[in-house]
C-alpha cells in the first residue's frame, strides 16, 4: 500500500485507533476483526455482495443458472496450532470449514480448491497424513477437490503448513437464508454441545489433562442443513459460530438484523468437561470456537420440527432450543441466568484463544 493511512480519520471506536499496526486480535473474530472488516476491507473492495457478510456469497450469475438456482461461494484459510489434535488435524478443518461456510447459505457444498503454505522442512509424513486427512473428510461430506496450488516459504516463516480452501455450492429455488433476517420471536437452535474444539486444542497446546480427553467437534453440517431444508425452506439464518463462539456468532446476527436475542443459561449444552476447562482457566464457553455445530434463526411455528428433525442426523442428536429473537434491546444478546437475573453477552474484543482454526 503505498498511500499512508491517516487514522486519525477513522470512525471505529477504540481500541483499533490505538493499533498501527496488526495485532493476534484481529483475527479472532470479535470487535478487532469486525472493525478491520469494516475499516480497511470494505472500503477497498465494497459491492453489493461482500457487504452482506456472510458466511458465502450468494451469486445469482444473472441468470445463468436455469430454475432460479444461486451458486453459493466461500473461502477460507486454516493457520491452526498445533498441526495435530485430539479428533482431527488441520486437513479435516479445513474441509470442512468450507464446507460449512457453504452451507450456511442453504446451498449443496459441490467443489473445492485448496491452495498450500509449506514450512521448509515439514516431514513429508506429517503432510501425508493431512491429506489423506482431507481426501477422506471431502469424500464424507459430499463435495470433491478440484484445484489446487502449492508454495514454499522458508524454514521459521509458517508453522508447518497454512492451508487456503473455497468452495462453491448450488442453493436450491426458494432457499433465501442471510444474516439480516431474524424476526421477533424467531427460535434460537444449535445443533449440539458448545465448546468442545477450541477446548480440545487448548489442551494440546497448554499441555493440560482432563479426567476424559476432549475431542474436537469438527464435522460437515450440509447434512443438518438439507435435513432442515426438508421441513421449511422458511429458515431466517443459519451460522456456524467458529472464531469468537455462540456469543460471537450471535451477536453480529443481532447487530444485522436489528434484533435482541435471549439465551437461556440452563439450557445451553456445555459438555461438564469444557465447563470444568473454562472454569480452571476463566474463560466464558460460549466464547469458545465450534467446528462441528451450526445455530438456526428459525419461525416459531417449525421450531419443534425442525428440532425433532436435527435430532435424528448424525451430528444433531444433542441439538436443543437455547433462546429466542426479541424486539426489546435490539443488536443485543443477553442470558437468563439461573437465579432469575439477567447478563449483556457482549462480543469480545479479540479472542479468548488464538489460531483455533
Amino acid at each position: 500500500m503505498s498511500q499512508k493511512i491517516d487514522f486519525s480519520n477513522w470512525t471505529c471506536p477504540l481500541p483499533l485507533r490505538d493499533q498501527p499496526n496488526v495485532v493476534m486480535g484481529h483475527g479472532g473474530g470479535g470487535k478487532l476483526s469486525a472493525e478491520l472488516v469494516e475499516n480497511i476491507f470494505l472500503p477497498a473492495f465494497a459491492n453489493n455482495t461482500l457487504v452482506k457478510l456472510a458466511d458465502s456469497a450468494v451469486l445469482d450469475l444473472n441468470g445463468a443458472m436455469t430454475d432460479g438456482a444461486r451458486l453459493a461461494f466461500s473461502t477460507d484459510s486454516f493457520v491452526v496450532k498445533p498441526l495435530f489434535f485430539p479428533g482431527g488435524n488441520i486437513g479435516d478443518l479445513a474441509i470442512n470449514g468450507t464446507v460449512n461456510d457453504v452451507a450456511m447459505s442453504g446451498a449443496q457444498p459441490l467443489f473445492l480448491s485448496a491452495g498450500f503454505i509449506l514450512e521448509e522442512g515439514l516431514a513429508m509424513d506429517a503432510l501425508g497424513r493431512i491429506a489423506n486427512t482431507m481426501g477422506a473428510a471431502a469424500k464424507a461430506a459430499g463435495v470433491t477437490l478440484v484445484t489446487g496450488d502449492t508454495k514454499v516459504v522458508n524454514k521459521g516463516h509458517g508453522d508447518g503448513v497454512y492451508i487456503n480452501t473455497s468452495g462453491i455450492g448450488v442453493i436450491p429455488v426458494g432457499v433465501n437464508i442471510a444474516p439480516h433476517q431474524a424476526r421477533p420471536g424467531d427460535v434460537v437452535i444449535v445443533s449440539g454441545e458448545i465448546g468442545l474444539h477450541g477446548t480440545a486444542i487448548m489442551s494440546v497446546r497448554e499441555g493440560l489433562e482432563f479426567e476424559t480427553v476432549i475431542e474436537t467437534d469438527c464435522a460437515p453440517l450440509n447434512g443438518l442443513v438439507a435435513a432442515m431444508l426438508d421441513v421449511t425452506k422458511d429458515i431466517h439464518i443459519l451460522r456456524d459460530p467458529t472464531r469468537g463462539g455462540v456469543a460471537s456468532a450471535l451477536n453480529e446476527i443481532a447487530k444485522a438484523s436489528g434484533v435482541g436475542i435471549v439465551l437461556s443459561e440452563n439450557k445451553l449444552p456445555i459438555p461438564s468437561a469444557v465447563r470444568s476447562a473454562c472454569e480452571l482457566l476463566g474463560l466464558d464457553p460460549l466464547y469458545v470456537a465450534n467446528e462441528g455445530k451450526l445455530l438456526a434463526i428459525v419461525p416459531r411455528e417449525f421450531a419443534d420440527e425442525i428440532l425433532a428433525k436435527l435430532q435424528t442426523q448424525k451430528f444433531g442428536e444433542r441439538a436443543t432450543i437455547i433462546g429466542e429473537v426479541t424486539a426489546q434491546h435490539p443488536n443485543m444478546v443477553v442470558a437468563k441466568t439461573g437465579i432469575g437475573g439477567t447478563r449483556v453477552v457482549d462480543m469480545m474484543i479479540g479472542e479468548q484463544l488464538p489460531r483455533i482454526c
